[in-house]
């Protein structure tokens, strides 16, 4: 079968994606959750009646609160021996002689890994000169205090550091100041709780992260009037897991357990209540879990804690039979005990269940989804020479894979492998819960690539093996920007295996561009200072290359053949030389694009380590400084209509500048700008109407150009139709983006247009660099782009950050420009013209708004690329190809990094965010490529003599 190579291209983008989606959801499993019901949720069920004695119990309401106020106290990173340890007994001697003499329980709580929590409020001092304050007033219920300082001394010298042992004393002090004043203000009725909890520990280096002792070990505190004061030593603490707060506290407050709570009730908190009010508390939880069990494991009747949980709640009704019998021998008590161990063991078990899904990651569909995202990378890469030939075209061989021993034999091998992992009992797997007929044919397509990939290797060595027929002095001899690119390509996927380059990717692809910027002027001066134009006659049907040396200008006639098989239809070195102006504006143009940029990283600061430095978005968007705003988005908006207008149509020019003029006036409307004769009395409107106004132009722009394209495709019309139309589509575009942006950011769009523009006339028309080359620049800046695109501009905040000190400050705001956290996507975007949440336009608004810069740079290399058939066919299909072959290799290498990197420490923080971001990325390659192939209408490439 003879595909072309953006057919082939995209076909393995598409199969891609499907590998990318089934890895997402094997790394991301979806939690377990409660379905919404009818019923109100504070409904609780009513107390089990033995079956068969038409029984029912009166205690139908959720029980009362155990606890007037609780003060709930985190500190980051407390480790148990910080408590129930020798360093407690030194640095913390109030809470140690509350735990071994006081009226309090102590455990061990168990985290699970990755143990990382986002931070909340910076240096501890914030917390504690508000806690005063707060002790004294009657308006609250529960009081929440989150203290980072001891793991900031962790990070910084570990745990052993002598900074560990004042930092646990303040905490001790803290602690004795908040009981004794939960003291004084019990009332007879309830008294107050004090919970003393970590997050998580710290290794033996003082980071946390992984799954060692010291890291998911917590000392869990409850201390209370209502327990009874210790009258032994403190034993060993009991563990319990960290989940199991929720419930308890839940219970404790008289509240409803959260429906997607996992937890277990803690017994001893609740040890001092009556038989029935035990018995009571723990069918809630069990009930709980049980639901939450049902709505979330399709065989949730054969899960031993359900069974478990349905024998105790059968035990609990012949209890309550007989307590409302009236019966008070000891055979109650007994049966009462026994009752409550069962429910126990139900729930523990229960817990065991449902934990399993949430804390384990499907690595069964893991590797199907890595199995087949690396075959497709393999295949793009062995298919390199045939899809960047003339032809732009190769023999697919589909019948030796399909009908061949070898995929039947891996087919089989697969399905035995999958229906062992999945009749594992073990084994909860999103792959396993699809259907069989969908299984075997993932398995038959994995067979399939494995076969194809086999195929291709043997074809190449057996081509290796052939004697050369004519040899001939090859012509394609790497250039500076052939080993820049491959440099870059091979940079840039080795540095995300490291938080801090995915963190701060926006600079790894600064420095690309700017480097390519520096070796184009190279390029450039090369080509109009170190060439002479030897003989005008070099057309692309004389075999002839021109090696001129520099200095004596020397030239050799060289047999080649006039094009290699990825030109755009002439030698390397037959550049157009150009003269007059034009000639210094192609040798300024570099050297402008490197102004531009850098002016595009003022604009805003992304990533971590300069996101709190000042930048010209925020002053901008500050409120005193609207009129310079609503001037630079004036002259923005007119210097996309004079970059874009070009190329349209009369029509869609009236349009583009209707349109430009309504993107101004929704600005407007919302209050981001003003016109010249506002004073800022309008009342500021959600624009509706003014964006609406907008997306008719959009709409009508795009549906022009795509009826041009219809009327090329259908009835053969001349090229120029075709060019125009991929224009307006672009200009359409290019409107929706100047919409979805905030008013500063309308500068990114500006800078685009421009670069594009003078990169196409003064760089890649002069030196006729061939498809892909043109393609991975287009790539590169696509990717800078994403970055330089300002997300969501707010406010900073002053914060004291050294408030005993007195005087120092600085300077804070939260992530502005595109990056890796998903905190940065504006999702504003997706209300821009809308009334109310509608989940498609929203989706489809937010994705294009977060992915302009890659997606107008793809689009612009569409447009270029079809202009340059005349001179070489295949130079769409060569974009096509190597565009699907750009995405794919960091998405493939990335998801074996991140299998490998699943317990680090920064796992959700940074590397799952980019993995999502990723992701998108291929999805939206894959209907990119998909347009590409749309637009290639050369069937049969012309070949060269």
């Amino acid at each position: 079968m003879r595909l072309r190579s953006g057919v082939f291209a995209s076909s393995c983008l598409l199969v891609q994606a499907l590998g990318v989606a089934l890895f997402l959801r094997g790394f991301f499993p979806v939690p377990v959750r409660s379905v919404p019901r009818r019923e109100a949720r504070t409904d609780p069920p009513a107390e089990p009646a033995a079956p068969g004695t038409g029984m029912v119990s009166n205690w139908t309401k959720i029980p009362p609160p155990l606890f007037k106020k609780v003060v709930i106290v985190l500190i980051d990173a407390l480790r148990d021996d910080f408590v129930f340890g020798s360093k407690g007994k030194q640095f913390m001697p109030y809470t140690t002689q509350v735990v071994e003499k006081g009226t309090s329980y102590s455990f061990i709580a168990e985290a699970k890994p990755p143990t990382v929590t986002m931070p909340r409020i910076k240096v501890d001092d914030n917390v504690t000169r508000h806690l005063d304050r707060v002790l004294k007033r009657e308006d609250w219920d529960l009081l929440i205090l989150h203290y980072l300082g001891l793991d900031h001394i962790g990070h910084m010298t570990g745990p052993n550091s002598p900074l560990v042992g004042p930092k646990l004393r303040e905490m001790d002090n803290i602690l004795k100041k908040i009981h004794i004043s939960l003291l004084s203000k019990e009332e007879a009725s309830l008294p107050n709780l004090l919970v003393v909890c970590g997050d998580h520990g710290m290794s033996e280096t003082g980071s946390h992260g992984g799954s060692s002792e010291g890291e998911v070990h917590t000392p869990l505190l409850f201390i209370s009037s209502a327990f009874e004061k210790r009258s032994a030593p403190l034993a060993q603490p009991e563990h319990v897991q960290q989940t199991d707060l929720a419930s308890t506290l839940a219970i404790g407050l008289g509240l409803p357990i959260s429906r997607n709570s996992v937890g277990n009730l803690i017994l001893p908190v609740v040890g001092g209540k009556t038989m029935r009010e035990q018995l009571r508390f723990v069918h809630l939880n069990g009930f709980q879990l049980s639901r939450l069990l049902q709505e979330n494991t399709p065989a949730y009747e054969k899960d031993p804690g359900y069974e478990q949980f349905k024998i105790a709640e059968k035990s609990h009704g012949n209890w309550i039979k007989l307590y409302l019998e009236g019966n008070n021998s000891e055979i109650l008590l007994n049966l009462g005990k026994k009752v409550l161990k069962q429910y126990l063991e139900a729930l523990k078990t229960l817990s065991s269940s449902l934990s399993k899904q949430v804390a384990q990651y499907d690595m069964y569909s893991m590797m199907v989804g890595t199995v087949i995202i690396m075959e497709v990378l393999l295949l793009l890469l062995l298919s390199v020479p045939k899809a960047l030939s003339k032809r732009a075209e190769f023999e697919v061989p589909l019948s030796p894979p399909l009908f061949s021993l070898l995929f039947y034999l891996i087919c089989l091998m697969l399905c035995a492998v999958h229906v062992i992992v999945c009749t594992s009992a073990e084994s909860l797997c999103y792959f396993c819960s699809m259907s069989w007929l969908t299984a075997v044919g993932v398995m038959m397509l994995i067979s399939a690539l494995t076969c194809g990939v086999l195929s291709a290797i043997a074809k190449i060595f057996e081509n290796s093996r052939l004697p050369l027929k004519s040899p001939v002095v090859s012509s394609s001899s790497w250039s500076e920007i052939d080993v820049l690119i491959l440099a870059g390509t091979i940079g840039h996927v080795l540095s995300l295996g490291a938080s801090s380059f995915i963190e701060e990717e926006h600079q790894t692809w600064y420095f690309l561009i700017n480097t390519l910027c520096l070796v184009l002027c190279q390029e450039l001066c090369r080509n109009n200072f170190l060439l002479k134009e030897c003989d005008p006659q070099h057309s692309t049907n004389v075999k002839q290359n021109f090696d001129c040396i520099g200095e004596t200008s020397e030239c050799k006639n060289i047999d080649i053949p006039a094009a290699s098989d990825s030109k755009l239809g002439k030698a390397t070195s037959s550049s157009e030389l150009m003269k007059g102006p034009d000639k210094w504006i192609s040798l300024a143009t570099p050297w402008i694009i490197l102004i531009c940029c850098r002016l595009l990283r003022s604009l805003n600061q992304t990533g971590v380590q300069w996101a709190h430095r000042p930048d010209f978005g925020h002053w901008l968007t500050s409120s005193e400084h609207k009129p310079e705003l609503s001037f630079l988005a004036a002259v923005s908006l007119l210097m996309i209509f004079f970059l874009v207008q070009r190329r349209c149509s009369l029509v869609s020019k009236i349009a583009m500048a209707l349109g430009l003029l309504g993107v101004y006036s929704y600005r407007a409307a919302i209050g981001s700008v003003i016109f010249p004769w506002q004073h800022g009395g309008k009342d500021i409107s959600k624009g509706i109407t003014e964006a609406r106004f907008v997306y008719v132009f959009v709409l009508g722009i795009i549906f022009t150009g795509t009826k041009d394209l219809l009327k090329s495709q259908v009835i053969s019309a001349e090229s120029s139709t075709k060019s125009t139309g991929l224009w307006e589509v672009y200009s359409g575009l290019v409107l929706l983006a100047a919409l979805l942006f905030r008013p500063h950011n309308l500068p990114v769009l500006v800078f685009c247009l421009l670069i594009q523009t003078m990169m196409t006339k003064y760089i890649w028309i002069p030196l006729k660099f061939d498809a892909a080359q043109i393609t991975i620049m287009h790539y590169w800046f696509g990717q800078a782009f994403f970055y330089f695109q300002t997300s969501i501009p707010v406010e900073w905040e002053k914060e004291n950050t050294v408030p005993l000190s007195g005087g120092f400050y600085h300077w804070r705001k939260p992530e502005e420009g595109n990056s890796n956290g998903i905190a940065t996507v504006d999702i504003s975007a997706g209300f821009v013209g809308l009334d109310s949440y509608v989940e498609i336009p929203a989706i489809f608004l937010t994705a294009f708004a977060t992915y302009a810069g890659p997606f107008l740079w793809a689009i612009h290399l569409l447009c270029y690329l079809s202009s340059e058939v005349s001179r070489n066919s295949a130079a769409v299909g060569h974009g096509c190809f190597c565009y699907a072959l750009m995405r794919s290799i960091p998405v493939a290498i990335y998801v074996v990094l991140v299998t490998g990197l699943r317990y680090h420490l920064f796992i959700w923080s940074v590397f799952s965010p980019k993995l999502l971001y990723e992701g998108v990325h291929v999805f939206i390659t894959a209907a990119v490529c998909l347009f590409f192939t749309a637009m290639d209408q050369n069937h049969t490439y012309k070949v060269q003599d």
